[in-house]
């Protein structure tokens, strides 16, 4: 976890970054949005309301969401995990696509992730560039 911190503090940063601190309690809250919403996917999924094209996006969303931690800190590759941004930013997209006329209230919640993706992927990319 030391060497993680060590070597993220060495990389150029945009001055627009956010600090390190904020990343916990925002995620602490996306992910109980994140959870709630996806229950309601799922669960309109195992009633047969909704076909597996709907919660497609959700399920690579998770698999790309949880990938990027490993890729970025234990992997220390900011070119995979920028591709990886790119992949979550793009899943949440199409699902709250794909679940709007299902649900609307689901494609509501995922709004707040949206924008918090949609700037970490501007960091990570901005991050990506400095760094190469």
């Amino acid at each position: 976890m030391n060497n993680t911190y060590n070597w993220y503090s060495t990389l150029i940063k945009p001055s627009w970054a956010p600090p390190s601190w904020i990343f916990g309690p925002v995620w602490s809250v996306l992910y109980v949005l994140i959870a709630i919403s996806f229950v309601g996917a799922f669960r309109l999924a195992w009633q047969g309301k909704v076909a597996f094209i709907v919660i497609l996006p959700f399920i690579l969303n998770l698999i790309f969401n949880f990938a990027f931690s490993p890729i970025q800190f234990t992997l220390q590759n900011n070119i995979l995990a920028a591709v990886d941004i790119l992949l979550v930013l793009g899943t949440i997209i199409w699902a709250m696509i794909a679940i709007y006329p299902h649900a609307k209230w689901i494609m509501y919640m995922q709004i707040p992730y949206l924008v918090w993706v949609s700037f970490a992927t501007a960091v990570q990319l901005t991050i990506t560039f400095l760094n190469r």
